[in-house]
């Protein structure tokens, strides 16, 4: 983290903070949905029409659990001092990467190569 600046740290770790407040009051609201309780009306259409509905939106629960995640790593790397140095090669992760996506644990040539491999 010997690249970043103080501010520059504090800056991601609001944005980490904020982002993660978020996530957690959709769950919240997502919980407190009188939608979420069973269905018993409607004929096969309007069951089949919410069971879908509600497939997407744990798909999408799923996908913010696992941002949750990423953020906490992050917010323990930031704590412990490595943050901002790529898990693969160990080069510091320019501050302007780390802005637009402060979960990531890749520079930006690590993440391209990842990228590249799955798409073989």
């Amino acid at each position: 983290m010997k690249h970043l600046t103080q501010e520059q740290v504090d800056e991601i770790r609001r944005t980490l903070l904020d982002q993660r407040e978020k996530l957690l009051e959709s769950a919240r609201e997502q919980i407190r949905d009188p939608s979420n309780v069973a269905f018993e009306g409607g004929d096969e259409i309007d069951r089949a029409d919410l069971e879908e509905e509600r497939y997407l939106t744990f798909r999408i629960k799923g996908r913010e659990a696992r941002l949750i995640h990423k953020i906490d790593y992050a917010l323990m790397k930031i704590e412990s001092g490595t943050y901002g140095v790529c898990e693969n090669c160990g080069a510091q992760i320019p501050f302007e990467r780390l802005r637009a996506r402060p979960v990531t644990t890749m520079c930006f040539e690590c993440k391209e190569l990842e990228e590249e491999q799955e798409n073989d």
